[in-house]
């Protein structure tokens, strides 16, 4: 990629985190936002609106962004798939499963139900490598995308056995954490999934070439010494836990770790660590972009986040299968 490429992405990140800062159902402009953040000049409702409530928004939803598209473009070239992405593996699922549960059960620390969201999908990607280890095709890509398939059925299932018997409130809050926001940002959630997130992105540009290699297939990376089933594992287990992370930060956001890989790749993206890196910019300016849309466009209401990237992907996603179909 380009030095002019890498600015646009970086400018593109800016310019949506002044929008998402400044947009909403009180709407400021962007000295303003200044003012608040700098605290020079900003009134206190301002200074209040900006700091307090948009600010830990916009940061969140940077963040879990940047975490999906990053595991998205690692998983697709783990398993040579451009469709491949993580909620087709498993991890939504297991996520969704942990976080109905807390819910139901009458959970009251709302810091909780990431917890039990992430344990649940840390438990669905387990039982995806059981599944696929089970089977004699422990390293096939084609064996760890059904076995995630079947998991994601699963756990479906599960969710809906759970919801069948719980509580009127139990089942509206846990289907609106379902449909993913960012809504309820906090630093102390901004923080931990922070730290999950940059560890995640860092380690698969660590292992960018290795990655890069197992794109081959496995023919071709073992021959050139690679262990074909360790790094496999490997890379499948960081990229679900990072998507893990995103999941129980800000619920289930779908089709981002489908659509920005596929952009930064556009963009001139080649190896993996120009991808990661691509992808985590632009997932970034993504959902802080669907954030705002999905407070604005019926304010005072507020649409749930995953509808929003859901509208995006759902098309996209049947033209990639459309052009990889030809």
């Amino acid at each position: 990629m380009t030095a002019r490429t890498w600015a646009l992405l970086v400018m593109l990140l800016g310019v949506a985190v002044v929008v998402g800062l400044a947009g909403g159902s009180v709407p400021l402009s962007p000295l303003d936002v200044w003012r608040a953040l700098t605290g020079n000049g900003a009134g206190d409702t301002a200074s209040a609106i900006v700091q307090g409530l948009r600010l830990p928004r916009v940061v969140l939803g940077a963040v879990v962004g940047a975490g999906l598209a990053a595991s998205g473009t690692a998983l697709q070239a783990t398993l040579r798939n451009p469709l491949a992405e993580p909620y087709l593996l498993g991890v939504s699922g297991g996520a969704a499963v942990g976080a109905v549960l807390a819910v139901v059960v009458g959970v009251s620390m709302p810091s909780l139900v990431p917890l039990a969201a992430f344990a649940g999908a840390a438990l669905a990607v387990l039982l995806v490598l059981v599944v696929a280890r089970a089977s004699g095709a422990y390293a096939d890509p084609r064996v760890l995308l059904m076995a995630g398939v079947v998991v994601g059925a699963f756990c479906n299932a599960a969710i809906m056995v759970a919801l069948a018997t719980a509580p009127e409130e139990s089942v509206r809050g846990a289907l609106w954490w379902m449909m993913g926001s960012v809504g309820d940002a906090q630093w102390s959630t901004v923080r931990s999934v922070s730290g999950y997130v940059v560890a995640g992105i860092a380690l698969l540009a660590w292992w960018g070439r290795d990655i890069d290699v197992l794109a081959l297939g496995e023919d071709a990376a073992a021959s050139l010494g690679l262990d074909v089933e360790r790094v496999t594992r490997r890379i499948y287990l960081t990229a679900s836990l990072l998507a893990a992370a995103t999941v129980a930060g800000a619920g289930l956001i779908g089709f981002v770790g489908l659509i920005v890989p596929a952009i930064a790749r556009a963009l001139g993206a080649r190896t993996t660590r120009e991808t990661v890196a691509a992808s985590a910019l632009a997932g970034a300016a993504l959902v802080v972009g669907a954030d705002l849309v999905a407070r604005t466009v019926v304010r005072p209401a507020e649409l749930p986040l995953g509808a929003v990237t859901a509208i995006i992907g759902v098309p996209f996603f049947l033209w990639r299968l459309r052009g990889a179909a030809r």
